[in-house]
Parts: structure tokens; sequence; C-alpha cells
């Protein structure tokens, strides 16, 4: 499962290919829409969930309030279920799906970070990110990614700093459930699943409190 991004997005895979899978684009309820999501493909798949023997989830980078949907109930399914419970980045997923659709590298990865600035990283191929994800201004990085197919929403979003822009615009659990169970295969080990946070939440403490002494 994933909800990094405005998508969100859950699939059933049997360690061979996806078997059942939703995606619905709303970025404003992930919380709502996760849950019957999952109900849905297990629904379609004809298994319940005590079926499942492993989850994958997103780590990011994402905005922090829908980010964390899904990091809490993929660890909820993992302790309820007792099974293991991995993270892979996002913009992974985006890459391997974009590599399924038939584009080769090197190519980068962007994603709406909202504040006019993106996430983003570039790949040597679908499997093969060269850094580590970043946050900036599309116009900040453009020069750096000049010449270069860029994947997802934000390519789409500004077309100015991003002219090759390319699908898919948000990741699919299918093709982060593909990737991760390849990768397992491999004896390659996954990511914790913890939130890859790349700046503050918008939410904040305020600071200077007004302190009232009782008399």
């Amino acid at each position: 499962m994933d909800t990094a991004t405005p998508a969100v997005t859950v699939a059933l895979h049997d360690g061979a290919s996806v078997i059942a899978s939703s995606g619905q684009v709303d970025a404003r309820r992930h919380g709502e829409l996760l849950l019957p999501a999952v109900d849905r493909v297990l629904a379609e798949a004809g298994v319940k969930l005590d079926a499942v023997t492993g989850v994958v989830v997103g780590v990011g980078p994402g905005p922090y309030t829908g980010l964390r949907v899904g990091l809490v109930t993929a660890a909820t399914f993992g302790s309820a279920l007792s099974v293991p419970v991995h993270g892979l980045c996002t913009l992974d997923g985006l890459a391997y799906a974009a590599g399924q659709g038939g584009l080769e590298g090197p190519f980068a990865v962007a994603t709406d970070a909202r504040r006019k600035e993106v996430y983003w990283a570039r790949y040597e191929d679908a499997r093969t990110r060269t850094g580590d994800p970043a946050v900036d201004r599309p116009a900040d990085i453009a020069a750096e990614l000049a010449g270069l197919p860029v994947v997802g929403a934000g390519a789409v979003l500004y077309p100015e700093a991003f002219p090759d822009a390319r699908g898919p615009k948000h990741v699919a659990a299918g093709a982060l459930a593909a990737l991760a169970a390849e990768r397992l295969a491999a004896g390659q080990e996954l990511l914790e699943p913890r939130p890859l946070y790349l700046r503050r939440p918008d939410a904040q403490v305020p600071k200077n409190y007004k302190v009232v002494t009782p008399k």
C-alpha cells in the first residue's frame, strides 16, 4: 500500500504477480479510502486478511499527514497478523512502474511536494536510483535534469522545468509490490517502515506562549 502521493493505492501480490489492485486519487481522503480499498482488493482476490504473509508500504517522501496513514495502517496489520512490514521508497515504485511501461534510463522521478516544490530523484534505470531523494523548486533543478525524461505528477505540474514529462503520474501499489518481491527474492534488504520526511510538517507548535501566572 502507498499513501505518499494523492493516490490511495493497494495491491495483493502472490510473490509472482499482482492478483488484485485498487487505486483512487484524492489528496484529502487517505484515511477514509485506504481500509475500504484493502477490503475491496481482498474481496476481488477471494481471500481473507489472515492469508496475508507480509506487508509492503511506501515510505515516501510525501506530505506528513497522508504518508502517515499508510504507514500506521501497515504497522497495525503487521502487528495484528504477526507478519513482517517492509518499507520501499515511493519514488522507486514510480520508477519501476515507468520501466514496466517501457521507459529505459537514465531518467528522473518527481512528485508534487506542494509549496511549489517537488520530491525527486535520478535513476540510471528503472531499478537503480543514483542518489538520495530530495526536495527542491523545479526551476532550481531544471538544468540538472535537462534532457532527461521525468516521470510523475511533479513533472506534469511544471512543464516549463520538465518538458519531457512521462507517466505514470502517481505510484501504483502493484508496482511497489512487484519491486519488493523482486528485491526480497534476490536476498536484498528493504527499508524500515518509517516515514521519509525531507522537511518539517506544515503544522508547527506555536512559539512564545503567553505565560499566565495565577495570583
